[in-house]
């Protein structure tokens, strides 16, 4: 078996295997891809990395807001909030929750690990008439020392 980095022969292989035979047995696939590696490696290397059908880059405001909430129902469950983005791995989506989310709670005083649903949207409420009424005040003043 081989361990370590995964080269581009190595995944021109993957891909060429799986775009002709599909995903099938992951156990099998290996030798019959022609790969010297576990069955999982490369279930995860698709899974993560190669499948044409992944969406990179940024999360948007409503997968921020998703995400969000499958954790305060689930937990630490990647997988399952993972399926309800299918256009992101489950690790890419428990990367980014760690690495921003739970920041943006924390900057929104709320507990990362212990919250509840109802408190983000209470806050993000808050916070969306907040910046509103926030323009408006601009407003009204302006108009005040016009008239006087």
């Amino acid at each position: 078996m081989h361990k370590g980095a995964w080269s581009k022969q190595e995944d021109q292989k993957l891909i060429d295997y799986i775009t002709k035979h599909g995903e099938g047995c992951w156990r099998d696939l290996p030798k019959a891809a022609g790969l010297l590696r576990c069955g999982k490696s490369c279930r995860l290397r698709w899974m993560n990395y190669l499948n044409p059908n992944l969406k990179r880059g940024n999360f948007s405001e409503d997968e921020d807001d998703l995400i969000i909430k499958l954790h305060a129902l689930l937990g630490n469950r990647w997988s399952l909030i993972a399926e309800r983005l299918p256009e992101h791995s489950t690790i890419e989506v428990k990367n980014y929750w760690n690495s921003h989310l739970k920041l943006k709670l924390t900057k929104m005083g709320i507990d990362p690990m212990n919250y509840r649903i109802q408190e983000y949207v209470h806050k993000k409420n808050l916070e969306f008439f907040s910046s509103r009424n926030k323009g408006f005040d601009v407003e009204i003043s302006d108009a005040e020392s016009s008239s006087a």
